[in-house]
């Protein structure tokens, strides 16, 4: 356990901000960075696979659903891959391990968040949209300002969760060279050439305690979310129930 201390003491600048400002940000700062990016990224993608998966026109669904497929049935390593020699090719120049994992978890996290905000939106009683048409809205100005709102809401739990899935996703970087948290532990390794074990321990255990605790703060969103849901739902349940009046028997 000495040793796990000594690894920390005198290389804990290099797991948290890589070889910064003698070289490129990495570490832990690389990570995060790189995971935001990706779902902030991703957020509008997901959404419009999502209504193009649900739209009625085939010429929407039907590339989206084959998109949605595809990213989600293929090893994100093999997309990695795919990006990483396609994207030199589209633009003609060589682009920076950084900006490929980039494109890679925007494709990939577009995909699974498709699925979430599909699935928010289905789950929403079907009046809503009935009742927004009604109202004289368009199917795109129900969806936008009627249907997407809640759904939303009720998806950020699920959001954060896969948030937390890209976090462990940026470790495959490292074939790259990314020069994010695992490729900033495999630097020390190298280093120290005797003490693996204790090096990537240390790596498991910072990782388990940055996703254990976006994992704790998405459980008590959720709890949240349903006890406001469940308040709501009770406030309404309240001024819908009628008002009964007992008969009063007359004075004698």
């Amino acid at each position: 356990m000495g040793a796990v201390f000594d690894i920390l003491r005198d290389n804990w600048l290099l797991l948290l901000i890589g070889q910064y400002p003698n070289g490129p940000l990495g570490g832990i700062a690389c990570t995060l960075i790189l995971s935001v990016l990706g779902i902030v990224l991703a957020f509008p993608l997901s959404v419009a696979l999502a209504l193009a998966r649900l739209s009625p026109w085939k010429l929407l669904n039907w590339p989206a659903t084959a998109l949605v497929y595809v990213a989600r049935g293929v090893p994100l390593l093999m997309i990695i891959l795919w990006v990483y020699f396609l994207v030199p090719l589209l633009i003609g120049h060589n682009v920076s391990g950084f900006v490929t994992m980039l494109c890679t978890l925007v494709l990939y996290e577009g995909a699974y968040l498709a699925e979430v905000v599909r699935a928010g939106i289905e789950a929403l009683p079907k009046g809503q949209m009935e009742a927004a048409r009604a109202l004289g809205h368009s199917h795109l100005g129900a969806m936008r300002l009627v249907i997407l709102p809640q759904a939303l809401f009720n998806m950020l739990p699920s959001m954060l969760s896969q948030f937390v899935s890209t976090i462990k996703e940026t470790t495959l970087g490292y074939v790259i060279n990314v020069p994010e948290l695992t490729f900033a532990a495999n630097q020390i390794n190298n280093q120290l050439l005797t003490q693996p074990f204790q090096v990537f321990f240390i790596l498991a255990i910072i990782y388990y305690v940055v996703c254990w605790t976006l994992t704790y703060a998405a459980t008590a969103l959720e709890r949240r979310i349903e006890t406001k849901r469940a308040g709501g739902t009770g406030q309404r349940g309240a001024a819908a129930a009628p008002v009964v009046v007992q008969p009063v028997a007359a004075e004698p």
